[in-house]
């Protein structure tokens, strides 16, 4: 699959009736509606959540993370020609450019926003600046502006002088308040630098993608289990013993899709099968152990016990991505979209969402977050 393209039709993985129900939810609901109500024309900026009867929520900040997703999501929509919103990604781009970006007159993105515009949250977040790499990315894909590009390597730059850590990889935030590290923002990053590079064919963001990659295989994933785990201590040891160690198996189905990916875009990559097996790894763990009828889980033990029963609506959304691109499995991605449906989409002619269900199979929230579009997109994409 090329950047800004949809998969061609997979009758043998995907039935006429699921594509249908996710193509229809996916463009005439949800992406209008987020791109709608969703949008906050005054600010030009995206609301982060709405309520549960679809109006928007003021809050006290504006995370950059959000802002940067929904911009992604809405220039992938325009590429893939199922929804153009492309004026206002584009436009919000520049207004977080401007609200964001050096904002305190140091490198780096802050944090968030208040109503006003003015700063709240001035640490450096690693997980916002992946995002907004990412967003950048697919804003020049869409628009062709080589300014995005330039902002992006920048960005890359002072990525690397502000998170600078030992042992690899990054630090999580700056200032730090805590001495664990996690793989989850690394992820992000890897994301992103994929999508730089396609869109762009500089070799400086393969480079970066690989290094990622590496600390992956050497750090982040058990040799023995094949499981890759969430927390570590700064010089990358797990930060539990073994068998007591977090693994989220939404985070094994993305990392075995973004190993796809990397291979994908680097045919020459020299150790393309350890990556390989390393995917199949994930993904073999995330269905012996994450998965529970047709709901994935929130978070297991790398022993497989059970850590979490709880679900949110983007593992969901990952595993039904990932089964889709290996093209298998159909009764599983029947299940999964089956019960996606039924139970964190309760009304098909709502763009909302319930993001969360404890583990009495509860609704667990009290409003919509605009995160979750991301993941649901992904995964939607896949059955336009």
């Amino acid at each position: 699959m090329q950047i800004g393209t949809r998969h061609a039709p997979l009758p043998t993985i995907m039935d006429a009736d699921q594509k249908a129900l996710w193509s229809g939810w996916l463009t005439r609901t949800v992406l209008p509606e987020w791109s709608g109500v969703g949008f906050d024309r005054g600010r030009r900026l995206y609301h982060e959540r709405l309520t549960l009867s679809g109006e928007p929520l003021v809050l006290p900040a504006s995370r950059l993370m959000v802002q940067a997703r929904q911009i992604s999501t809405f220039c992938r929509a325009a590429l893939d020609g199922l929804h153009d919103a492309s004026t206002q990604a584009l436009m919000c781009v520049e207004e977080v450019e401007r609200l964001y970006r050096h904002r305190d007159g140091q490198a780096g993105w802050i944090f968030s926003v208040a109503p006003d515009g003015s700063p709240v949250g001035t640490k450096r977040d690693l997980y916002a600046h992946a995002f907004i790499l990412y967003a950048y990315g697919w804003a020049y894909r869409l628009s062709g502006n080589p300014h995005f590009l330039s902002v992006a390597r920048q960005t890359v730059l002072e990525l690397h002088e502000i998170f600078r850590a030992e042992h690899g990889g990054f630090l999580d935030e700056v200032p730090l308040t805590g001495q664990v590290r996690h793989q989850n923002p690394h992820m992000h990053l890897l994301e992103a630098f994929l999508v730089l590079f396609e869109v762009s064919g500089d070799s400086f963001y393969l480079d970066e993608a690989t290094a990622l990659v590496r600390l992956a295989l050497d750090r982040l994933i058990q040799s023995g289990s094949g499981a890759l785990l969430e927390d570590f201590v700064t010089d990358w040891r797990p930060s539990a013993p073994s068998g007591e160690n977090r693994v989220e198996p939404g985070h094994l189905f993305e990392w075995s899709w973004l190993f796809g990916d990397y291979l994908r875009l680097n045919t020459a990559a020299k150790n393309a099968g350890v990556i390989g097996q390393a995917a199949e790894g994930l993904f073999a763990f995330g269905m012996r152990y994450g998965v529970m009828g047709s709901v994935v889980r929130d978070a297991i033990l790398d022993d497989g016990r059970v850590l979490e029963n709880a679900t949110r609506i983007w593992p969901q959304t990952e595993l039904c991505r990932l089964l889709i691109c290996r093209n298998e499995r159909p009764d599983i991605l029947r299940g999964l979209s089956d019960h996606f449906f039924e139970t964190f989409i309760p009304d098909q002619g709502s763009a909302l969402w319930v993001d969360r269900f404890d583990a009495s199979g509860k609704a667990a929230v009290s409003d919509v977050p605009a995160s979750s579009l991301y993941h649901i997109y992904g995964a939607a994409r896949e059955f336009c």
